[in-house]
């Protein structure tokens, strides 16, 4: 098993984010109206990804960051969403997001992204290294949830548009 990069501060970190952001978006820039819109295999499309990364950023501030109940943030009942479960979390991004146009898709990826950004520019990066949750036995930094949520998740679906392209 691969050990998980981690920033050693939060220039390192943010220059990550912001690399893997810039590939992520020029990827998605470069896609014709055709290309943005055809579905792979599974079903998702190049839209389809980029809509999922920008609820994730959404989570990762809501759900991750501020505490807040996961269908609150996700905007569905507490019924749909009992306990945390990604098998069913996806499942309602996907549909919330499927009929977006590609401008709504970018202007909702590109805002949450400015939003995520100004939130952790303006985080100490001690808080970063801080616990998820005070009741976690493995006292896992936040800084964990936010390279999921952003440098691997961008690189994980820029590939995955990639491979499709191909």
């Amino acid at each position: 098993m691969n050990e998980q990069w981690m920033p050693s501060n939060k220039k390192e970190l943010m220059s990550e984010i912001k690399k893997e952001w810039k590939l992520l978006i020029d990827l998605a820039e470069s896609l014709t109206d055709k290309q943005m819109n055809k579905p792979d295999a599974g079903g998702w499309s190049p839209k389809d990804n980029l809509a999922h990364l920008a609820e994730w950023m959404n989570i990762l501030l809501g759900y991750h960051m501020d505490k807040l109940p996961a269908h609150e943030v996700i905007g569905i009942s507490k019924e749909q969403l009992p306990e945390w479960e990604v098998e069913v979390i996806n499942p309602v991004l996907f549909d919330k997001n499927k009929n977006l146009t590609r401008k709504e898709m970018m202007t909702k990826l590109n805002q949450t992204y400015v939003k995520l950004e100004a939130r952790l520019e303006s985080m100490p990066y001690e808080d970063l290294l801080k616990p998820r949750r005070d009741d976690d036995p493995e006292k896992r930094p936040i800084l964990l949830w936010v390279l999921g949520d952003t440098t691997e998740h961008f690189l994980e679906h820029r590939e995955t548009i990639e491979r499709e392209l191909k």
